[in-house]
């Protein structure tokens, strides 16, 4: 055993469907995915080379479980997400390949203190405070790679029972497959990898007590409450 000289952090981990845990090492996230999210953020759809912003890995609320109003914000957005587990690592993955790495997927939401990030582009500065904060990452339990036609389907969020965003997957301007092979020329991607792979249009504020229920077709859902 190690001699720690504090108790290290416990893992993280994700529900699997039918049993298990899906250890999670580090979550990244695509941003402005989807043409109709980049128009509304006030940026070009065209396919530019993707970006990534992270969260940490204890982040995450676990399907059911409430979240807390974050502090520091005043304008906490939804951005519901199709979330890529990754179980084979690898670095410079051919896009052809790149499905071969996936474990597999669930439904998650990307929580954002929008007026943070807002600042944070003004002045150049990073975005970590309004995207990686405490409790910005819920998901819900992990299907198999084998269930899932990550290319289409359905994407649907609804607050307090009204849909507020509603696309297709197939509406991603870079593919998983792209995001997968792109991502792994710039970090070598590992086991326990999360990807959160873009959200559509009609990111919205919410507040203390809204239930937020999202869905991703053939994938599953996520459902929390915001406290």
């Amino acid at each position: 055993m190690a001699d720690y000289v504090i108790a290290p952090p416990p893992v993280t981990a994700l529900p699997v469907r039918g049993g298990g845990l899906f250890p999670v090492r580090r979550i990244f996230c695509v941003g402005r995915n989807y043409a109709e999210h980049a128009r509304e953020m006030g940026s070009d759809p065209d396919r530019e080379p993707p970006f990534y912003f992270t969260k940490p890995a204890d982040a995450v609320v676990i399907n059911g479980a409430d979240m807390p109003y974050p502090t520091e914000t005043k304008e906490l957005h939804h951005e519901m997400e199709l979330v890529v587990a990754v179980g084979v690592g690898g670095s410079d993955i051919a896009e052809a390949d790149a499905l071969n790495h996936v474990w597999g997927y669930c439904a998650g939401l990307d929580m954002t203190r929008r007026d943070l990030q807002n600042a944070a582009k003004k002045t150049g500065r990073p975005w970590d405070m309004g995207k990686g904060f405490d409790h910005s990452a819920p998901m819900g339990e992990l299907v198999p790679a084998g269930e899932v036609n990550p290319g289409q389907g359905l994407i649907e969020l609804k607050v307090n029972g009204q849909v507020r965003q509603t696309s297709d997957l197939s509406k991603m301007i870079w593919s998983v497959p792209e995001v997968i092979a792109n991502l792994s020329r710039l970090v070598r991607l590992a086991p326990g990898d999360l990807i959160m792979t873009g959200t559509p249009e009609n990111v919205a504020a919410v507040q203390k007590g809204d239930l937020l229920e999202g869905m991703v077709e053939g994938v599953g859902t996520v459902t929390v409450r915001v406290v």
